[in-house]
């Protein structure tokens, strides 16, 4: 039996067969590569259109899998993923995630993150993410200052920072502030911090110097573990200015610009004609007040209808504020450059008053091989202040003064006062001085001239270790021109003037030679991160000042340039140097980003300071623990990010000027002959040399938390921190056998403990409407540990020319407090007893308020003073804590509102628990000068008919004494800024050339929330550490209002 076959091949069929199953192999290994590998590519931009190199591309679910954009932004990546997710980062931009859904080509928009962990803040001789930050560092949001200008360093940081308080000295145009970080730690000494200028450390650094629009990051450092890299200058903070450099791409030309208008903010109220001449008549009926009723032939009603003498509106004005800047930078991989010039013009609200600024900068960054790096940058500026400054002087020489008291009215209709240089009813001293013509005649001129220059090599030694050499000059120059006609207060042949028509001129300078070098060494390897820095610092400067004047000048038509017809004045001419030699070193080590350790360690040679005290060694450490890296984090997915830190470190204060361990010699007026020779002048030491003189030491312990939920939409920072600094220089008593009564030297101690909080929150994140807010508040205790030996306290004297205690410093005690009798309002018709013959004798119950003596004189409506030791007799044994100028917590708050291509920027800035020494209250507020106009509030002071009130009688408020009645609350809500702006749809401006274009408004100074009488609590004319919120004659502030517009091509 033949078999059965089921299949009968033939020789064809088999050959068929095996092509088919071949073609089927070839088929389905096509059909599974493409099933298997997708190629996708694209391009990364930044959010201002430009192309973004070194960008991470990732898939998200297989992130072994990762590519890095070209120099032009394109990336090409493989994966086999279906419809995956590619994750796009990169340092100092928010990451973002895009679905592929299909598509061959992703182009990615990445925006800065100016608020969360991958921010890249700049630290002391490095970067670093602030995820990986173990000190406490805060980064000013350039983004928000590019939406509301300003025009200079301390606009950018005022309230918008924890832990950095920026107080105004007034609202003169050009005039400086006062920055303190966490609070003020020495009594004498300085408090200002320490300025690093592109990688430069510069002391007593002119803030209007450089123009915003130059600026490409603000950073702060605040704690020991931050701060020691800088050493014995790192103890009162370090602001770190990084400017704009080229950056590889296109040239990129910018041109931004804005003009508008500002008027004064508040204006404080003076009496009324009416009111005015009602005081007159109370002080004198016979004499004064006649003078403007029966001699004027008018009654006191009729001047109800009378308008007031404009002198406001003489001498204020509305001012115009324009700014100018233009730049542009590019390059190719191997050479960047940037090139920029500002303009920047400020009127005065009062007329004959501005600043004005010119600046000019250029960098060039060239690649000379893949290991050589060379750059270079110079920076010219030149700024003119000029206006009598408002605060100069006290007393009615004072600008403020003569606008408030000059008289609103006048009798004589032949004599119009408002030509006269002095008030012609007024012949003695103090003098009311016409304040039009003292505004308008006045010559105060401050030019500055700072030249900054430096030049760095960046040379790979190996490839984890890179060698940086630096050297720097900066050259600040000031000439200070000052010139009195016959039409201003100083220059006038009036009672209290000496010297006539008058001037002086000064000149100062000084320049520093820098040299900063540093090894940088960086490696990572399984997980652990290892990066190191050891270098060395030199900086000497030599500082001079000359100046001259002269009195009595002939021919005043020739200005300054008469001062060699005059009678001479004073010569001055001084120069000193001083040098800081260092040497730093700082290690920093990551365990896969969870465990992180730092170590710093600065050694300061200075030549401020005796031999065997020059050196001084600071160092620190801190921990940080990233317990969000923890597996049982897991159960807590609103969590991204937690991390707790911790430093302690020792810093240092230098700020005092050199050569003062040696004893200083004082020429005398009197010659000796020794051996019949020509009698040589005889000079004597007036101080005490001290051999064992050295820096104050500031140690600090930090405890922070970085926080971050929802993947970002929030982000928190706070910081708890207690820092006592010792060794403080003082001026401490010596024995009376020294023959010196003191003697500085390092005594006392003062501490400050306190609170920061930072959160950021992304409140809508929708593609045409987004919302983010930003809010910052600080708390900080300062406390006086200890002063020179067996003293509790140091009284400060001579505030505003009058030799009485104005402030105290006391242990257990903030640095300064204010120091004066307490107020207990007036006198009333209680405290008296009522004679036969209609007068009022004070009873013996009730304390004086001057001596036992006086008691007499004491009338109803005098002011009255707490008699604390209840001796009947108020005086200065009675003396008391009145105030406290230091704020209970300063904060801001700011709000971002972005749709479509409109933006809103609004910016509160709050500060709240402090008072202020509002001394002109004590002046008008007093009523004891006849034809002197007072405030509007003292139409309600104490008369026979209005005795429940406070504010004493005419001519009642005579006392030698400082009180509490001009302590006043400085408590503040500013609406800071707002600015509303439109960039224009990039398809529009394609067509025409330009890269981007926004036009905006903007608001600053807006309005002020706050009890205080004058005209901003933001001031501090006698700004020290020992007399901080004293207002007397301040520059009022200004309103700002301007249009503007930021164009890029």
């Amino acid at each position: 039996m033949k078999p059965v076959y089921f299949f009968k091949f033939s020789r064809f069929s088999l050959r068929f067969l095996a092509l088919w199953l071949l073609l089927l192999a070839v088929v389905s290994h096509a059909s599974a590569q493409t099933k298997g590998e997708k190629i996708i590519s694209g391009v990364v931009k930044g959010s201002d259109g430009e192309t973004l190199a070194g960008v991470t591309v990732k898939i998200k679910s297989a992130p072994n899998v990762a590519v890095s954009t070209d120099k032009a932004g394109k990336y090409t990546i493989k994966t086999t993923v279906d419809n995956p997710v590619l994750v796009f980062s990169f340092i100092g931009y928010v990451n973002i995630e895009l679905s592929a859904n299909d598509r061959r080509v992703i182009n990615a928009t990445l925006s800065e993150d100016t608020h969360g962990l991958n921010e890249v803040v700049v630290i002391g001789y490095g970067t670093s993410r602030k995820k990986d930050l173990t000190g406490s560092v805060s980064a000013a949001n350039m983004a928000d200052l590019d939406k509301a200008p300003v025009k200079s360093i301390d606009d950018a940081l005022a309230g918008r920072l924890a832990g950095v308080r920026v107080s105004s000295f007034d609202g003169q145009p050009g005039s400086s502030t006062s920055i303190v970080i966490r609070g003020a730690n020495s009594i004498t000494g300085s408090n200002t911090p320490l300025y690093v200028v592109d990688g430069f450390p510069i002391e007593n650094f002119d803030l209007n110097s450089i123009s915003p629009n130059d600026i490409a990051s603000l950073d702060v450092l605040k704690d020991a573990s931050s701060t020691a890299i800088y050493g014995a200058r790192g103890s009162n903070g370090v602001i770190i200015i990084t400017t704009k450099r080229g950056k590889v791409g296109n040239p990129e030309v910018n041109y931004n610009a804005y003009y508008g208008t500002q008027k004064d903010l508040r204006r404080v109220a003076v009496l009324s004609p009416y009111e005015f001449v009602k005081l007159q008549l109370e002080i004198s009926p016979t004499l004064y007040g006649a003078e403007y009723t029966t001699g004027a032939g008018k009654t006191l009603d009729d001047y109800k209808n009378v308008a007031p003498i404009d002198w406001y509106g003489m001498v204020f004005r509305t001012g115009i504020n324009q700014n100018h800047n233009l730049s542009i930078r590019g390059g190719t991989d191997k050479t960047q450059y940037s090139i920029s010039g500002s303009i920047l013009s400020q009127d005065g609200i009062i007329i004959n008053t501005g600043y004005k600024r010119f600046q000019g900068a250029i960098t060039i960054d060239q690649k000379l091989s893949d290991k050589l790096k060379v750059g270079l940058m110079v920076r010219v500026s030149s700024s003119k202040q000029f206006g009598n400054p408002a605060s100069a002087n006290g007393g009615y020489s004072a600008f403020m003064p003569n606008l408030w008291g000059y008289r609103p009215v006048q009798v004589d209709p032949n004599i119009d006062i408002t030509t006269q240089l002095q008030d012609p009813d007024i012949g003695g001293a103090p003098p009311r001085v016409n304040p039009f013509l003292q505004a308008q005649n006045a010559f105060d001129q401050t030019i500055g001239t700072p030249v900054f220059a430096t030049g760095s090599v960046d040379y790979a030694l190996f490839k984890d270790l890179r060698l940086h050499v630096a050297g720097g000059v900066n050259n600040v120059s000031n000439e200070h021109d000052q010139f009195f006609n016959s039409l201003t207060y100083a220059g006038a042949s009036i009672v209290g003037s000496i010297k006539g028509v008058n001037g002086a001129v000064s000149n100062s300078k000084v320049s520093t030679l820098s040299n900063e070098d540093q090894l940088n060494y960086s490696k990572s390897f399984n997980g652990h991160t290892v990066s190191a820095t050891i270098g060395y610092s030199l900086q000497t400067t030599r500082q001079t000042t000359n100046g001259s004047s002269a009195t009595f000048l002939p021919n005043e038509s020739l200005g300054i340039s008469g001062l060699d017809e005059g009678t001479p004045g004073t010569v001055i001419a001084t120069s000193s140097n001083y040098a800081l030699q260092s040497y730093l070193a700082r290690v920093n080590y990551n365990y896969k980003s969870k465990y992180y350790l730092t170590g710093t360690f600065r050694a300061d040679g200075s030549s401020k300071f005796p031999p065997k005290n020059k050196w001084g060694y600071f160092p620190s450490g801190a921990f940080a623990y990233r317990v969000s890296a923890e597996p049982f984090m897991k159960a807590l997915p609103f969590i991204s990010d937690a991390k707790f830190r911790a430093s302690y470190g020792a810093i240092g204060n230098n700020g005092i000027p050199p050569y003062s361990y040696f004893s200083t010699l004082n020429f005398t007026s009197a010659y000796y002959s020794f051996g019949n020779a020509t009698p040589s002048q005889g000079a004597i030491s007036s101080t005490l040399t001290n051999l064992d003189l050295k820096w104050e030491t500031t140690k600090e312990a930090d405890l922070g938390l970085d926080l971050e939920l929802l993947k970002g939409r929030i982000s928190l920072t706070t910081d708890y921190y207690h820092k006592v600094t010792s060794d403080l220089l003082l001026n401490a008593s010596l024995p009376i056998t020294t023959g010196y009564s003191q003697a500085i030297k390092n005594v006392g101690s003062v501490s400050n403990t306190g609170l920061e909080f930072t959160l950021n929150t992304i409140n809508i994140a929708k593609s045409k409407f987004q919302w983010s807010s930003s809010f910052n508040i600080s708390f900080n205790k300062n406390k006086v540990l200890a002063l020179t030996q067996n003293q509790e306290s140091i009284t400060t004297t001579g505030v505003n020319g009058v030799s009485i205690p104005y402030y105290i410093a006391k242990v257990g005690q903030p640095i300064a407090l204010f120091y004066g009798l307490i107020y207990d309002g007036v006198y009333q018709y209680s405290d008296f007893d009522k004679s036969t013959n209609g007068t009022y004798v004070l009873k013996s119950s009730v304390p004086s308020n001057n001596t036992a003596a006086t008691r007499g004189n004491i009338k109803p409506g005098d002011i009255k003073f707490v008699d604390l030791n209840h001796d009947g007799i108020t005086n200065a044994n009675d003396y008391a804590i009145i105030g406290n100028p230091n704020p209970d917590f300063t904060g801001g708050f700011t709000n971002t509102f972005n749709y479509k291509g409109f933006d809103l920027n609004i910016f509160f800035q709050f500060v709240y628990g402090n008072q202020i020494m509002d001394n002109n209250i004590l002046v008008f507020e007093n009523g004891s000068n006849a034809n002197t106009n007072q405030f509007a509030t003292f139409a309600n002071r104490w008369t026979p008919t209005n005795t429940d009130t406070n504010i004493p009688r005419a001519g009642g408020a005579t006392t030698n004494y400082n009180y509490s009645r001009d302590i006043v609350d400085g408590s503040y809500l500013s609406f800071k800024t707002a600015s509303l702006g439109y960039t224009l749809p990039k398809s529009a401006l394609d067509k025409v050339g330009v890269r981007s274009l926004r036009v905006y408004v903007s608001a600053q100074n807006i309005y002020m929330f706050t009890n205080y009488p004058g005209s901003s609590p933001d001031v501090s004319v006698r700004d020290s550490p020992l007399t901080p919120g004293f207002d007397f004659s301040s520059y009022p502030p200004a309103r700002v209002l301007v249009a503007g517009l930021s164009l890029t091509f």
